[in-house]
């Protein structure tokens, strides 16, 4: 039997697959038959708090590429990441299901010396559907799922991946530490010199280049390693030099470094924009910027409270804006709640593509959404953090949050800052949001300890997790 969550995704589909309804656009949408299949450009940051963008509030610098996707398309205020912490997030974004139905995605197990983990070769991911409908398809950027080339980008869709392998890399010289290179192109080993951000975004625009060439369209997911530490801005290679390899960075960077390092990656973003512009492509081109979770030391998360690792309002939402001209009206707004998964459905969709029924996703398409922002539907989404005894549940407006030993009920509209515990005052509500959160995490694989990988070091480890690296023996 389906899961009311995947009901609702067929119900949002429609019949023709692609679920773009005229009712909700100026622009007559084609029949299936005549249906142009859009490009799509994925790009996706690291680490960005929910403010850390000028179309999003921030007071202190401007973004004006990101700004100009919002403007030209739609801003996405209740956009939630999957998880706190990365891996666990990309698990989620590249097979459209709760990171916690597969190793890979338990937390963060994907780190330090673990070489076991990673995502399986052959699943039915985002980019291997596309690529299976004609999509050509590419990474750029910050893979983290594992290591090359046993858990290469290219064994899950990827036809071409041009980026770091981990989770860090120093902006300089692409290692997470010294003597180990992370820098790949496709499965090869390679040495560039040169501010990471901004190799990123050259590659991204020479693949567009490329690609305009062809009938075939693209999908293209740049996943930049900025902002997350070490804080690198551009001009900023003597530091690089100072932490020589040692980038986990404890008395690194300022407000004015980190807001150099997000405008840099706008930077980029911008050139991206003008290569669309240049080869006519920007009408029928899907693009989105995101964050893969909440910000870190430097990051304004405002009107939140939290950050990244934490499952507070700052831990999990993110920005996030999308441009698609010919389907999408420019300069809306929606308050529809979405998350991470949700981009393998929507992505989907728009192609044309009916998901792999062996695989079925846990999200929903949002484009009936994204096309008529005064359409809201309640989502119920669920959020576990095993290494600090985290849970956290959606309803609506209303989320039930475990820390520890204590528990709450929160209105995240009516108390962004999650100030006002109402379990007492809603005890129903609470007792019934803990229930359906105790029923999801019944589904979902268990917390194994062994599954985590602490690295060489146990200080990295604490400052960012927050609680004492296990001993060997543990």
């Amino acid at each position: 039997m389906k899961s009311p969550l995947i009901k609702r995704r067929n119900f949002l589909t429609g019949a023709t697959g692609f679920g773009i309804s005229t009712a909700f656009y100026a622009k007559a949408t084609p029949t299936v038959s005549s249906y142009k299949k859009p490009n799509i450009i994925f790009i996706l940051a690291d680490d960005l708090g929910y403010a850390d963008v000028s179309c999003f509030g921030n007071p202190g610098y401007t973004t004006p590429a990101i700004d100009r996707i919002a403007s030209e398309g739609i801003k996405i205020n209740r956009a939630y990441a999957n998880s706190a912490v990365c891996s666990a997030t990309r698990t989620a974004l590249i097979t459209g299901r709760y990171q916690d139905r597969i190793e890979c995605g338990l937390d963060e197990p994907i780190t330090g010396q673990n070489k076991r983990i990673g995502l399986p070769s052959g699943l039915p991911t985002l980019p291997a559907q596309l690529k299976k409908a004609g999509y050509q398809t590419a990474l750029v950027g910050k893979w983290h799922l594992g290591d090359p080339p046993k858990f290469s980008p290219l064994k899950s869709g990827y036809d071409h991946f041009y980026g770091i392998s981990g989770g860090a890399a120093d902006y300089f010289t692409h290692q997470a530490h010294i003597g180990k290179d992370q820098f790949y192109r496709d499965n090869q080993l390679i040495h560039e010199h040169g501010y990471l951000t901004e190799l990123l975004g050259k590659e991204s625009v020479r693949l567009i280049d490329n690609y305009a060439k062809s009938d075939q369209p693209f999908f293209l997911s740049v996943h930049f390693n900025a902002p997350h530490w070490p804080w690198e801005g551009p001009n900023d290679e003597a530091e690089s030099k100072r932490l020589n390899g040692k980038i986990f960075d404890y008395d690194g960077g300022t407000q004015k470094t980190y807001g150099k390092m997000v405008q840099a990656m706008d930077t980029q973003i911008g050139y991206i924009l003008q290569a669309l512009d240049q080869h006519n492509l920007a009408d029928n081109t899907i693009i989105v910027f995101t964050s893969d979770n909440g910000g870190e030391r430097f990051s304004d998360i405002w009107p939140f409270t939290g950050m990244k690792g934490e499952l507070l309002e700052g831990g999990l939402r993110v920005p996030a804006v999308l441009r698609w001209p010919s389907h999408i009206r420019a300069g809306t707004k929606t308050q529809q709640t979405m998350i991470t998964m949700d981009w393998l459905p929507t992505f989907l969709s728009a192609a044309n593509v009916n998901p792999d029924p062996s695989f079925p996703t846990d999200g929903i398409n949002i484009i009936p959404f994204l096309q008529n922002p005064n359409r809201i539907q309640e989502r119920s989404l669920s959020w576990r953090y095993n290494l600090q005894d985290q849970h956290a549940h959606l309803k609506g407006d209303y989320k039930y949050l475990k820390i520890g030993s204590n528990e709450f009920l929160f209105n995240v509209i009516d108390d962004p800052r999650e100030r006002a515990n109402l379990k007492e005052r809603r005890p129903e509500l609470f007792a019934s949001l803990k229930q359906e959160w105790e029923k999801w995490n019944a589904q979902m694989l268990p917390y194994n300890k062994d599954n985590y990988s602490w690295g060489a070091d146990g200080k990295h480890f604490a400052d960012h997790y927050g609680v004492p690296a296990p001993s060997e023996d543990d």
